[in-house]
């Protein structure tokens, strides 16, 4: 008598996707349903796994195009719009033919995604740096000159001078590396969205840290962005130490 198909299913779970195809033959001619929908299901989880793959690939074009450079950096930055909070910037280096799957610009992943990337991205990166510019700057020499800040401090904080930025739409001032804006870059280079993500769980881990401090403002959930509970709670108590106080005027007539 030939196993059970709880049995066959269970082979195929302890296998890894490589070893499938030794299976394949062994149960391919079996006519029952329930195992040819285990052999479909398997053969559609390759077929997703090659896409995303592919996909990714697509996101190494401009890594590609400069494979030439030893160190090809990602620049993006997190919190240009938020009415609390720093604006915070990454800057990433991947090794070469570096693989990340399901990665992406920050803003089309969950919390639980960018999460386990962010743990991925720092266990394969050659080197990681964030910088940012405090609420007090921002409101000194305004967001776009504050942002530049951050990301002149994420480049300083690498342990690896890179050969190449590769930026997200923006050329940094004052920096002495060559630099390539891509627009939308956090969709198209692989070293970008890397950087994006790092950012963006730095600053909304520092943001739900806020929270704790300044609970009415529900910065845990809105990040410092301007939320309808957000601007609620400003009308009602007024700004904290960490609103920008130059992006309120509107709200508070100041």
């Amino acid at each position: 008598m030939g196993k059970s198909i709880k049995d066959i299913k269970k082979e195929f779970e302890e296998r890894t996707m490589e070893e499938w195809k030794d299976l394949y033959p062994l149960y391919e001619q079996d006519t029952r349903a329930g195992v040819q929908k285990i052999l479909i299901d398997c053969r559609k989880k390759e077929e997703k796994l090659q896409k995303e793959k592919e996909r990714v690939a697509k996101m190494r074009e401009y890594e590609d195009m400069y494979y030439a450079c030893d160190s090809i950096c990602g620049i993006d930055e997190v919190g240009r719009g938020p009415l609390a909070g720093p604006v915070v910037a990454g800057a990433v280096i991947l090794p070469k033919d570096c693989e990340i799957l399901y990665i992406n610009d920050s803003k089309k992943l969950s919390e639980k995604q960018r999460e386990a990337l962010y743990d991925e991205i720092y266990e394969k990166a050659i080197a990681v740096g964030i910088g940012m510019a405090t609420v007090e700057t921002i409101d000194e020499i305004n967001i776009l000159q504050a942002t530049y800040k951050a990301m002149q401090m994420a480049i300083q904080n690498l342990s690896v001078k890179p050969d190449l930025l590769l930026n997200d739409a923006v050329t940094i001032p004052n920096v002495d590396i060559v630099q390539v804006p891509i627009i939308k870059g956090d969709a198209k280079s692989i070293s970008i969205a890397a950087a994006s993500i790092v950012a963006k769980v730095t600053r909304d881990r520092m943001m739900e840290e806020y929270d704790k401090i300044y609970p009415q403002y529900g910065f845990a959930s809105n990040k410092g962005y301007g939320s309808s509970v957000h601007i609620e709670a400003l009308k009602k108590y007024g700004a904290c130490d960490i609103h920008r106080k130059t992006f309120l005027k509107n709200i508070l007539g100041e």
